[in-house]
């Protein structure tokens, strides 16, 4: 094990040196005439060479793996016995610096595990009962408050305890944005102050923190396998032996053994075992560098053949800000129903009831009433029980099982409100309607030309499924020009549609929020979430776009196709290349060193090929203006952070 550590370590110089003594013997015979000199200088060199390579194949052998290494040292040991020193030099060197030029590309590829981890903070300023002090970001517990200043790295997920200042999140949502944060807002580690200073009480510290969570999620989705990787793998297996099979057999029918050994040299099986893993590195680097955290090859995969998207409303076709537009008083005393309104909705984290508690607070409702007991209706809404009062507050089909009727004046404000694409919320007291709120969320920015992009990439059916009502759902499916929508729906409901659309042949993914939507993400083919980075959304779903954007979302499909593309673009540059040199070598044009080029070059080739993930966009990317931000403009193509020629600052 010294010895293969030793070998893997100076790999890089023993190829340097082969290629000095290559180049030595060629002086030697061709400028000096010196052929006994040539003859030695490039045993010599094959010999070095041979070493790491030799070294490498016994490993496999012992691990019952025929591996490529072991048929390149079966070729020079063949060379060495018919005298072609020089045959056996010139693989052995290409193989080397081919290997080499293999890492340094495959490095490339890894670009956003690079610039992620680049941004790592080490260090943080820990508030003490003395003042502050500078210390590892190791050494920073849950409870510890820390001091980040204008220029300063947040080290730790956690809230804002004091201070306010302008985070640039690009580390998080590959965004280059900036978010004003203030007391009790929540921040994430990786984040930026650009302007201000925060004091921050941790949360997740360490390896818990969302931005280490993303670079772990990264670098196993960048080893995670594809199923064209892992057909390859069990492909190489049986390949490498038939290979040498196939030399055998040659040797055996034309007793050359030249031609044998050059058959195991053209029949290493290096393009195809490189070109798959380089495409699915190379295109889940692109999306982490975008903020879109694809979780594996087999996820690309499988996106890449989704026909049917299938969103949740409330927090993703939608901003989930939602705002009380209207409220309906059937009451003399409104303030006080609207304090009781906010005060039970203030036990609820639903977006409806804090836009009511929100609401409940501008209007400087009365005051709140003290709670006895509260019972949340999944999908409905809350029972309250306040003194001798019973208290019901939801939708209709909360009314409708507490057996509670509107008159029919109510029943057209209600009708009015939904027809206008509100949203509404009842509440009733003692089994009489006091008050009815319209509230109203607003579509995300460019998801209208979003989908129809979706479409244009090859997406055949866009469904909506959502617990609100079916005129408001019917309202936003009008104006999105979406196939199908399903309103009124409970979470159990909504899988029971997603189990349905895959049985019926569909590929489906779901799009939510990661949260409430988490068993429909669950059951889908592929389940994507929207969201900031929230535990839930990271580990319930498939793919995460940090951005929450549906250009963000036009990409990664985008990409998921392009990779598989890509995948199979470089699987038959292998095989083509080897179907050539077989080719060539029966027809007399190729022989083992000019093979053994041309097998390394393929190799550059399909990681080269592969390098064009990088940098991919869509033609809706294409299309996208740069960003205004604060008076001076990002460049979103340039992921995070933005080249130090392109960097943006703010007013």
């Amino acid at each position: 094990m010294k010895i293969q550590g030793f070998l893997t370590k100076h790999t890089n110089q023993i190829t340097l040196i082969t290629g000095i003594l290559i180049v030595l013997g060629m002086l030697s015979k061709y400028l000096f005439q010196f052929t006994l000199g040539y003859q030695v200088i490039l045993a010599v060199a094959s010999v070095i060479a041979v070493i790491p390579i030799a070294v490498r194949a016994w490993s496999a052998l012992r691990n019952k793996v025929f591996s490529i290494e072991l048929l390149v040292s079966i070729a020079v040991i063949g060379a060495f016995i018919i005298g072609e020193f020089n045959e056996s030099a010139i693989v052995t060197f290409l193989f080397l610096f081919g290997s080499y030029l293999e890492s340094k590309t495959l490095q490339k590829t890894r670009t956003a595990i690079k610039g992620l981890t680049d941004m790592s903070p080490t260090t943080a300023t820990l508030v003490t009962a003395d003042g502050t002090e500078e210390v590892d970001v190791d050494d920073v517990d849950e409870g510890d408050v820390v001091l980040v200043k204008t220029g300063s790295q947040v080290p730790v997920d956690g809230v804002v305890v004091e201070g306010n200042g302008y985070l640039n999140e690009a580390s998080i949502t590959g965004e280059a944005r900036q978010v004003n944060k203030q007391l009790n807002d929540s921040v994430y580690s990786g984040t930026m102050v650009e302007n201000g200073y925060l004091k921050i009480k941790a949360t997740q510290v360490g390896d818990d923190t969302t931005f280490a969570k993303i670079i772990e999620l990264v670098e196993e989705a960048q080893d995670t396998k594809s199923k064209a990787e892992k057909f390859i793998d069990r492909f190489a297996q049986y390949y490498t032996p038939a290979v040498l099979v196939l030399a055998v057999l040659v040797f055996a029918f034309s007793r050359d053994f030249r031609l044998a050994i050059t058959v195991l040299v053209l029949g290493c099986p290096g393009a195809l075992v490189i070109g798959a893993p380089v495409s699915n590195v190379a295109g889940i680097g692109n999306g982490a560098k975008r903020g879109i955290l694809i979780k594996g090859g087999e996820v690309v995969d499988t996106f890449a053949k989704v026909d049917t998207l299938v969103f949740d409303k409330t927090g993703t076709l939608t901003e989930g800000n939602t705002a009380v537009t209207t409220m309906h008083t059937y009451t003399t005393n409104a303030d006080n129903q609207l304090a009781l309104a906010a005060a039970i909705e203030g036990v609820s984290d639903h977006p409806l009831g804090q836009a009511i508690v929100t609401y409940a607070a501008q209007k400087s409702a009365g005051v709140a009433p003290a709670l006895d007991d509260t019972e949340t209706v999944k999908g409905q809404g809350i029972c309250a029980k306040v003194g001798d009062q019973t208290v019901v507050i939801g939708n209709q089909k909360m009314l409708t099982a507490h057996q509670i009727e509107l008159n029919p004046a109510q029943l057209k404000d209600l009708n009015d409100l939904q027809a206008g694409g509100q949203s509404t919320v009842i509440m009733a007291v003692d089994g009489q309607v006091q008050l009815i709120f319209g509230i109203a969320d607003t579509i995300r920015p460019g998801v209208k030309d979003s989908l129809a992009a979706l479409k244009a990439q090859g997406i055949k059916k866009l469904v909506m499924l959502t617990g609100d009502n079916q005129l408001t759902a019917q309202a936003v499916a009008d104006e999105l020009n979406l196939d199908e929508v399903h309103a009124n729906l409970l979470p159990e409901e909504k899988v029971e549609y997603v189990k349905k659309l895959k049985a019926d042949g569909n590929t489906v993914a779901f799009i939510g929020d990661g949260i409430n939507d988490s068993p429909s993400i669950a059951n889908a083919d592929i389940g994507i979430a929207m969201g900031s980075g929230t535990d839930v959304a990271i580990d319930t779903s498939d793919v995460v776009l940090m951005q929450s954007s549906f250009p963000a979302l036009v990409h990664a499909h985008g990409l998921a196709k392009k990779t598989v593309l890509n995948t199979r673009e470089n699987i038959f540059i292998a095989i083509a290349t080897v179907a050539f040199l077989l080719i060539g070598l029966v027809f007399g044009y190729i022989y083992m060193a000019s093979g053994m080029f041309v097998h390394e070059a393929s190799i550059l080739v399909v990681i080269f090929n592969a390098m064009r993930l990088i940098n991919f966009q869509t033609k809706f990317d294409k299309q996208q203006p740069a960003k205004t931000i604060q008076g001076a403009t990002a460049y979103p193509r340039y992921g995070y952070p933005p080249p130090a020629h392109k960097k943006w600052h703010p007013d």
